[in-house]
């Protein structure tokens, strides 16, 4: 179970704070949807939980326990919108064996089948992907790192109508297990995603039933 307590995330080069008194629950079983324009701090926000910034106040707790910005780091998984700029592997097979010094063949399978790439010519490029398969890659990667939250920014951005929908697919089951937290500017597109949802709005947090 992920909690926030009232996140006041203010960096040093704003004159206002970009995310003020976040409130949010968030457990393994229903993912979680915050949608908002651009600018309004989405991504901040998965920043701020997944420890790359810190919150100026408040606390992000797990299980009861509160976490400073390594552990927070250790246990959340990023998937940027443009995942290929976060690629350093020079092939599938390189990019999952980054930053382990043991990985079985049997346990890259078990994760490449998960996230419906089991069929994937593991000597290409990254690059070479789809913008599907990327994010499919960037979802084994962190799976591979045993991340109990995975954090998405824009998952279905510029990808077309069937990609999108088998995307949203494998994240509903992914969270399942884990922790999910989606923020998009486009919520139309997860009208039918069975989830919990929240706007952000001048860097305010509202919990929705409906999104528009």
């Amino acid at each position: 179970m992920l909690q926030l307590q009232q996140i006041l995330y203010a960096p040093a080069t704003a004159s206002e704070p970009i995310l003020r008194g976040i409130e949010l629950y968030a457990a393994p079983g229903r993912p979680v949807l915050v949608a908002g324009e651009s600018g309004s701090g989405k991504s901040s926000l998965l920043e701020v939980i997944s420890g790359l910034a810190s919150n100026k106040s408040g606390s992000i707790r797990w299980n009861g326990s509160i976490l400073n910005q390594r552990q927070r780091r250790a246990l959340c998984g990023m998937v940027f919108q443009f995942p290929e700029r976060y690629f350093l592997g020079l092939t599938i097979t390189q990019e999952l064996k980054l930053g382990h010094r043991r990985l079985s063949t049997d346990r890259i399978n078990q994760i490449l089948r998960r996230v419906g790439l089991e069929q994937i010519d593991r000597t290409m490029a990254p690059e070479r992907l789809s913008g599907g398969q990327q994010r499919r890659l960037s979802l084994a990667v962190q799976l591979l790192r045993g991340a109990q939250v995975l954090l998405l920014d824009e998952p279905t951005a510029g990808l077309d109508w069937s990609v999108r929908d088998d995307v949203l697919s494998l994240l509903a089951d992914l969270a399942r297990d884990q922790v999910l937290i989606v923020v998009t500017h486009e919520p139309e597109l997860f009208q039918r995603w069975a989830c919990d949802r929240h706007r952000l709005e001048a860097g305010q947090l509202t919990s929705l039933t409906t999104l528009p």
